[in-house]
């Protein structure tokens, strides 16, 4: 037994070996060269420059930069150099599993999944994303740490809703519940929470912060995968948000909500809630407050297309996704009309195939944006986001931009997505240099 245990142990650490080969590939410092730069805010490309990396940050831009003597240079080619992108709807433990695994699988499984599916995303190009509710807590301080390749993660921590709201996954008769009852399998896990009544909404939300979140995600109305809400239903009382704003905004940071429609929307808007995520049937009213109160709209150009999240036919979650998909163009055209800030998130639920066309979403926004535009939201505009955070953010620097001081994330384009967003699509064939906070975790043109 204990030689079996011994060589167990060995192999373990042998696959810990090969890991560790993958992971990315730091240098004192790089320079790129011969580069087109979008810096993620401006129209017009930069051409021919170089871009200087010392340690995880760009210190020097130009015609010419300073080469060190350690530095690895990289011949960009006349390629496009845009900033990391990022995904401010996204779902760390629930992109890669489906429904059933998500249920029915150990919590070790989930994570060993999600693992796979943060380097793929990495691979994708995004090299930040916001995490809207799960655990990715391990996650998270596993790519921190090098110990596996992902993205930065801004974490939410478990989602909160109220019992028959929108992250109920509990058995429908599952009642009465009371005080003695043990927290269910998600809950125990932070993948989904209940809570009721300001005091419960309170210690939630205390829990997710002491656990690392960077931001707090309540359920203001009905959901399109949950299994009770309809998507009309309002959800939680303004004393409610209001109880997680306030413990929110003691640790300095802020409070986004799940909502399709007005009531939930506007109470929790009139609470301080800073992000409304989804938003596709809110009215005119609604976002012409979200403009007053400074909000954001987190939204995901989603459709009933090819890339439509795969719902069982003719089941309750299909019927809702059909309603809520009819109001994206809408919800999109009265952001822009009335100046409501617009983030750009994906929201990939319970299909790893589907995950996998992250990038491809960008793409559906083309009539509504320049391509430029496109590209300044999935980066420049989303990190403006994040730094609702505050004090809570763990990655002190400047993301989404290409300029002295930023932080070193980095995607080297073949072609230019100015004139092609289409790119973005397929990052494993265009996108032939990825880097994050300096470090080179793909490099394509030497093959």
């Amino acid at each position: 037994m204990k030689n079996s245990t011994r060589s167990n142990v060995a192999k373990f650490c042998f696959s810990l070996s090969l890991l560790a080969v993958s992971i990315g590939v730091e240098a004192a410092s790089t320079v790129i060269t011969n580069a087109n730069v979008f810096d993620g805010e401006n129209k017009n490309l930069q051409q021919g420059v170089s871009v200087l990396v010392e340690e995880n940050k760009i210190t020097s831009i130009g015609k010419t930069v300073p080469v060190p003597e350690d530095a690895t240079v990289i011949d960009a080619k006349g390629k496009t150099l845009i900033p990391g992108l990022i995904d401010a709807h996204w779902h760390t433990m629930f992109a890669n599993a489906s429904m059933s695994e998500l249920m029915n699988s150990d919590f070790g499984y989930l994570t060993l999944i999600a693992s796979d599916g943060a380097n793929k995303t990495l691979m994708r190009g995004f090299t930040t994303i916001r995490d809207a509710g799960g655990n990715p807590f391990a996650i998270k301080q596993a790519s921190d740490k090098g110990l596996i390749n992902g993205p930065r993660v801004y974490p939410s921590g478990g989602p909160i809703s109220q019992t028959a709201g929108h992250f109920d996954y509990r058995g429908r008769y599952d009642v009465p519940a009371n005080s003695t009852d043990p927290l269910n399998y998600l809950e125990r896990n932070s993948l989904a929470i209940v809570a009721d009544g300001v005091p419960e909404v309170t210690k939630r939300v205390r829990e997710q912060l002491r656990l690392g979140a960077t931001q707090i995600k309540l359920a203001a109305g009905g959901g399109v995968s949950s299994s009770y809400d309809p998507i009309d239903v309002a959800e939680y009382t303004y004393e409610e948000f209001k109880a997680a704003v306030d413990v929110a905004e003691s640790w300095n940071t802020y409070v986004m909500v799940h909502v399709f429609t007005n009531k939930g929307a506007q109470t929790a808007l009139r609470a301080g809630v800073k992000s409304i995520e989804h938003g596709n049937l809110l009215s005119e009213e609604t976002f012409k407050m979200m403009a007053e109160k400074g909000a954001w709209l987190s939204m995901q150009p989603i459709f009933d297309d090819e890339d439509a999240i795969p719902f069982p036919p003719g089941s309750f979650q299909e019927a809702k996704f059909k309603l809520v998909t009819k109001g994206t163009a809408r919800g999109i055209e009265l952001a822009k009309k009335y100046g409501v800030p617009i983030a750009f998130g994906t929201d990939m639920l319970f299909d790893p195939s589907l995950a996998n066309k992250q990038g491809k979403f960008l793409t559906k926004l083309t009539p509504w944006f320049e391509p430029w535009e496109i590209l300044k939201m999935a980066t420049h505009d989303n990190a403006q986001l994040l730094k609702l955070s505050g004090p809570r953010d763990p990655y002190p620097g400047e993301l989404g931009v290409i300029k002295e001081g930023a932080l070193a994330d980095l995607v080297l384009v073949d072609g230019n997505p100015l004139e092609d967003i289409k790119l973005v699509a397929n990052a494993d064939k265009n996108f032939v240099l990825i880097m994050k906070d300096g470090k080179i975790y793909k490099n394509s043109l030497s093959k």
